[in-house]
């Protein structure tokens, strides 16, 4: 009894030291800022002596706190030693005793297995047994042509022949059956992901057919976002619907999430933004990303929930911090947003694409020995986007056919991928810096950049600080974003020259101009803790937001944008919401448009106005200056929601304080015309006007047309306001011309006569005729009844 007490006590002393360094850690890693990328653990581990702290490529030698919470960590840490001296005191032996007696004590209260049939149905098995001189740990199907699981209930099987089954014949079909599905699932994502070709995928999204069928949750998920967004298989709501059903029965937070999307949106069942918050929250709960995104989003616009922007930044940092973690050095994918309204409305603006065409020459350039064009093509398929998919063997050649050619930036570039590794490079430390001093002694930032990331970390030199903030700053001041983002990340940490706060800020700064996702990473760190600035949430929420939309899921709008191109809006629209739930206002915008073109057949024709008027709002809040005119025309014609000219007026009004757009300020313009939604102004119409003509070259035309009708109704306005006959009674003549006015205006009357006459007899004379002829007059026959008979 006094050595249980004493264990007791032990364990309660180690739980609280234990508990204790477990707040120390959650500090810690609220507190933690920076990802910027880098080695794997080990390599960091070799690389920083103990007391650093890597996190994503930094060092962090010490947490960023202020000089009061260092103290705090000071007093903390000698209560630490206290209890670890306390600990160090006890008998190591008695203890030892105690937690292995307590350890049999357990073992003897675990769940034996026990034989099912057999020679010993009933008994214990035995583990390990011996069966074909082999030992066995668990149970085994060796020796069975049936594959059934069995266990010997003795040391040796041989001498005593005493078995028995592991499992009834009900469990073993069905474990039969998962694996026969695992192994149909796996070689469909076989054929899924070594193949491009559209007909391969669809026969292995067969495969997976086929094992969702036998109920295999991974197949299932798959199959049931194929048919969610028609992807290789038939769009088919219902059939999702149901294998999201099924999906959420078995905990599946994928099919959570899903599940909340659809009553989110309507889709297939009834809308209930209330079922859909309880969805995403246990899918969030379950550790699915989106979920947590959505969830983020909702929680910073209240969306079906109260407005919080803590709980916000919370949801949000944590998608971040798998979103940074994932990023390479050569950088992530490229999201491309297109708007389908910009590209509809304005149809010479650029999307960003490039046409095939235009990549056929550049790739006809490059094959001809075109450095630029090398060096262009391989930078394109190394990170993708613009049209062209990511491809790192590609890339490898281009830029290696560049660098042969002595250009200093493939050189760097080629430096990146050996240092990165992939399936086409293999991982070299020694090559990368190679290059990396190549471009570097070249001038080029990009090989300056590697090269300061090399002596940071010890790739292949020993580590140098000095060396690396040297390079780090000759890269930051050519403008180059690595260069800024690792100098930042320097003076955050103190590593190599003296912690500055506001030197970290200023270069994440920059580094956030140039589009690095790890800046902004950082700057929404600092505004989360307070590190070096105010703390502020909203701003550390946008920042978070900003980088959870940079994550893979992001590649969605481009396969969207391609359905859409293809013809197949319902597959596009679907893709479209479901990226609106996550935040995304490209996303909104284009969703909202779809559905105001009526292209979406999967939406019913009553629903399409309100829905769309719906995602205009949420895009709108956004700050999307074509979202807010649209939610001005939509309550001014009735679309979706009654006329009131008021609102779309406050609409109009906004999207001319905030964004200065010219088709705002010229309805407001109509609207003071009209009087409709506001007192009738036309002092203020033609004001709005010309404002609308200011701000766009593009409104100066129906502004000039809009500012003649209106002199015409200001005019007809003040003639219907005078009374003529007193104007004219109330002229004195003689006073205003002199007593012979009537001579002077007869004068000025015959001089116009004159003046006209002359004018058009010297226009007649001018006439030109050719000399020699004379105009030829026609004879004309007289009338039938005039001629002379015959």
């Amino acid at each position: 009894m006094g050595r249980r007490v004493r264990l007791g006590l032990l364990l309660c002393l180690a739980a609280l030291w234990a508990a204790g360094l477990a707040a120390a850690d959650e500090e810690g890693n609220q507190d933690e800022s920076l990802e910027s990328k880098t080695l794997s653990a080990e390599d960091q581990v070799k690389d920083h002596s103990t007391g650093t702290r890597v996190v994503a490529g930094q060092i962090f030698l010490e947490s960023g706190k202020s000089d009061s919470q260092s103290e705090d960590e000071e007093n903390f840490h000698s209560q630490e030693e206290e209890k670890e001296n306390l600990l160090e005191e006890l008998n190591s032996l008695e203890i030892s005793n105690l937690l292995n007696k307590d350890l049999e004590e357990s073992e003897l209260q675990s769940p034996v297995l026990t034989a099912i049939g057999g020679t010993a149905d009933g008994e214990p098995c035995h583990f390990p047994f011996l069966f074909m001189e082999k030992e066995y740990a668990e149970c085994t199907a060796d020796g069975r042509e049936d594959s059934r699981l069995w266990c010997a209930t003795t040391y040796d099987y041989k001498k005593d022949q005493k078995w028995g089954f592991c499992e009834t014949e009900e469990q073993s079909n069905k474990r039969r059956q998962m694996q026969e599905a695992e192994d149909v699932y796996q070689t469909g994502m076989k054929i899924l992901n070594e193949s491009s070709k559209k007909a391969q995928k669809k026969e292995a999204y067969q495969y997976l057919l086929k094992a969702a069928d036998m109920n295999h949750t991974k197949a299932m998920e798959k199959v049931s976002y194929a048919l969610l967004f028609g992807d290789y298989l038939k769009q088919n709501i219902q059939s999702s619907k149901e294998l999201f059903e099924k999906l959420t029965e078995e905990g599946s937070p994928k099919g959570q999430m899903a599940l909340g999307f659809l009553y989110a949106s309507g889709l297939g069942v009834n809308s209930s933004q209330a079922k859909a918050l309880v969805y995403y929250t246990f899918g969030a709960l379950g550790g699915n990303l989106i979920a947590h995104m959505i969830l983020g989003y909702r929680y910073w616009a209240g969306i079906g929930v109260l407005q919080s922007c803590e709980s916000a930044l919370t949801h949000y940092r944590l998608v971040a911090n798998h979103v940074a973690s994932d990023i390479s050095l050569t950088g992530g994918t490229v999201v491309q947003r297109i708007r389908l309204p910009d590209e509809v409305e304005n149809p010479g603006m650029a999307s960003g694409m490039l046409e095939e065409d235009l990549i056929q020459y550049y790739q006809f350039l490059a094959e001809k020995g075109d450095v630029q064009a090398q060096v262009g093509l391989g930078q394109l398929h190394l990170h993708g986007g613009r049209g062209v998919e990511q491809n790192h063997q590609r890339a490898f050649e281009y830029f290696n056919q560049a660098a042969n050619a002595g250009n200093s930036h493939a050189m760097a570039f080629l430096g990146k991928m050996y240092s990165e590794g992939s399936d086409v490079v293999p991982q070299s430390n020694e090559t990368a810096l190679q290059y990396f001093k190549k471009a570097a002694d070249m001038g080029n930032p990009v090989g300056q950049s590697g090269l300061g990331m090399a002596y940071l970390y010890g790739r292949g030199v020993p580590v140098n600080y000095e060396l690396a903030l040297k390079y780090f700053q000759k890269a930051a001041e050519q403008g180059w974003v690595d260069g800024q983002l690792q100098l930042g990340s320097m003076y955050y940490n103190g590593i190599g020259v003296k912690r500055d706060y506001k030197q970290a800020l200023k270069y994440f700064n920059l580094a956030s101009q140039g589009g690095h996702i790890l800046a902004f990473y950082n700057l929404a760190q600092m505004h989360a803790t307070g590190t070096g600035v105010m703390r502020s949430c909203h701003t550390a929420v946008e920042l978070f937001k900003n980088v959870c939309e940079r994550g893979r899921w992001s590649e969605r709008l481009m396969t969207a944008y391609n359905s859409y191109k293809d013809g197949d809006s319902n597959s596009a629209v679907v893709q479209y919401l479901l990226l609106a739930e996550q935040g995304y206002e490209v996303a909104q915008s284009n969703a909202a448009f779809i559905l105001d073109q009526k292209e979406a057949s999967i939406v019913g024709e009553n629903e399409t106005y309100p829905r769309a008027l719906l995602h205009w709002n949420r895009a709108a809040s956004q700050g999307y200056t074509v979202a807010r005119i649209k939610l001005g025309d939509y309550h001014f014609y009735g679309f979706g929601t009654d006329v009131d000219y008021e609102t779309a007026f406050i609409h109009y009004r906004l999207a001319s304080e905030q964004q200065h757009s010219a088709q705002a300020m010229f309805n407001l313009g109509y609207m003071h015309e009209k009087g409709l939604g506001i007192k009738q102004d036309i002092h203020l119409a033609k004001r709005f006007y010309d404002m609308a003509a200011e701000a766009s070259p593009d409104a100066q035309v129906p502004v000039f047309l809009a500012l003649c009708k209106l002199g015409v109704i200001y005019s007809l306005q003040y003639v219907r306001e005078i009374n003529i006959r007193e104007v004219f009674s109330h002229i004195d003549m003689d006073q205003l011309l002199g007593p012979e006015w009537d001579l002077y205006l007869m004068t000025i009357i015959a001089l116009l006569l004159g003046t006209i006459i002359a004018y058009r007899q010297r226009q007649h004379q001018a006439i030109p005729r050719p000399a020699g002829l004379r105009p030829a007059v026609p004879q004309q026959e007289p009338p039938p009844e005039h001629q002379p008979p015959q």
